[in-house]
């Protein structure tokens, strides 16, 4: 088996504490989303069957000075294998405005959410003003999501009088409820950092406050249905609603204190990067990230229109 790579465009933390300091919109399509026709509306609406598919609510990240990207993923029943969506690729709407009430729209279009990638969706969108808000919205089957602010970054020419910012990281599930995060929701930040340890792969415990929903994650959909249900978290949610997020992963990702091809308990090294692979892929999936940022073994699956 091939060695995947970290994604090129994400930092690590290291890195980031060393150094602190018209429209496009480009969404990606899984292979065999661009083979395969999406389905249309009356298809949409029976997929959703009267749950509502952003269960897990959006987000943006990886801002520069002309662009963000926009995220979502269909999930109408967001703990169920598939997140509950048939195995076909559907297309999801979205639009970028100038103004909270979403009337001064400067771009729309349409994604298609593919089961290759868990229907997530990931928007890159391109021509927009430095240091500026812009809010944003999908739709799908008739369903609204939440209404999310994004920002971009100053221009590099630029001395802004101040970026406010504020950084997580070990959100373990289990151990308490996201009250940090909805303080921080609060607080007016231009961005969020998020510095690793998104989720926790490890098995549910007893006498916690909450519990995880699996024992060890180990396969693709573990991974996703543990991602899935960190997400279900409102408080989470409204932290990706309100500023966009530059985000790296840490050890948890994919196993406690795992090190390259090496994890913590010993096993074969093949199993392990199957293991790994699938993690990646997960992180991927939930995350506003750039195609650049795809795991290298999974780039020739995708294509990007």
């Amino acid at each position: 088996m091939e060695k995947p790579s970290v994604p090129p465009s994400l930092i690590t933390r290291r890195s980031f504490a060393l150094g602190t300091g018209a429209f496009t919109a480009a969404a990606l399509l899984g292979q065999n989303a661009r083979a395969e026709k999406p389905m249309g509306k009356k298809a949409a609406k029976k997929a959703v069957a009267g749950s509502y598919p952003f269960a897990l609510g959006i987000a943006s990240g990886d801002p520069t000075p002309t662009g963000v990207v926009l995220w979502t993923r269909l999930a109408p029943q967001p703990l169920a294998p598939g997140g509950g969506m048939p195995p076909q690729p559907f297309e999801v709407s979205f639009q970028v405005c100038a103004d909270e009430a979403m009337t001064k729209i400067l771009a729309s279009g349409k994604a298609v959410a593919g089961p290759e990638w868990a229907h997530s969706v990931h928007v890159e969108v391109e021509g927009l003003q430095p240091d500026t808000w812009y809010w944003y919205q999908f739709k799908f089957a008739g369903e609204t999501s939440p209404k999310g602010r994004t920002r971009t970054l100053p221009a590099a020419s630029s001395m802004p009088d101040r970026l406010r910012f504020a950084f997580a990281s070990c959100q373990h599930y289990e151990a308490g409820y996201y009250t940090a995060l909805d303080h921080m929701s609060r607080e007016n930040a231009d961005l969020i950092v998020h510095l690793g340890d998104y989720i926790y792969e490890g098995k549910a415990h007893e006498g916690q406050v909450r519990r995880h929903n699996s024992g060890v994650c180990m396969t693709l959909d573990e991974y996703r249905a543990r991602y899935a249900l960190y997400k279900t978290d409102p408080m989470l949610q409204r932290a990706h609603e309100v500023a966009p997020w530059i985000v790296t992963w840490d050890d948890h990702e994919v196993a406690g204190d795992y090190a390259g091809a090496i994890p913590k308990e010993p096993a074969p090294v093949k199993e392990f990067l199957r293991r790994r692979a699938a993690a990646y892929q997960a992180y991927f999936e939930h995350m506003p990230l750039r195609r650049s940022a795809l795991p290298w073994a999974s780039r020739r699956f995708s294509t990007c229109s």
